[in-house]
């Protein structure tokens, strides 16, 4: 056998036995007590009181719905966040992008040594555009996730009665 493949070979290995063990111990061990609590369907904790066929209040479901969605537009904002307070950051990945696809051309940010800056310019023209066209983006997105908390809000999502 392969000296790559022997360590994925002995964790697949490790992880079946243990899994296998795991379940076996719990039939073991484990308590075997039968009653008619124990029989009884599992409801979040109360006792099933009710039909489960029933007309269920949809404002949960909405409040979570909404959670759900601010919860994953922040998560697109927090790259840029830290990217944006990264001195290395957003501007030196723009640079690096503008400076690619400028190269070819013969335009570059930085000047040879004792050589004039030719088309430098330009160069900075386009990063400063650039980073221009993704804060307006940035604060495009911000503003659609305001008007959606807006329209919540409005719709009386968040208050619980």
């Amino acid at each position: 056998m392969s000296s790559h493949v022997l360590p994925l070979f002995l964790f697949a290995v490790i992880a079946v036995v243990l899994s296998v063990a795991m379940v076996a111990a719990g039939r073991l061990i484990g308590p075997r007590r039968r009653g008619a609590v124990k029989q009884m369907p599992y409801e979040s904790g109360m006792d099933p009181f009710h039909d489960t066929h029933r007309r269920f209040d949809v404002r949960f479901h909405l409040v979570a719905i909404a959670f759900l969605i601010f919860d994953v537009e922040l998560l697109f904002l927090y790259p840029w966040a830290v990217a944006r307070t990264n001195p290395q950051g957003v501007e030196s990945a723009i640079k690096a992008q503008v400076e690619q696809e400028f190269a070819p051309l013969g335009v570059s940010i930085a000047a040879p040594a004792g050589a004039a800056p030719r088309n430098n310019e330009i160069v900075e023209q386009e990063v400063r555009s650039r980073i221009l066209i993704l804060f307006v983006s940035v604060m495009g997105f911000i503003g659609l996730i305001a008007l959606g908390f807006i329209y919540d809000w409005r719709k009386g999502v968040f208050t619980w009665r």
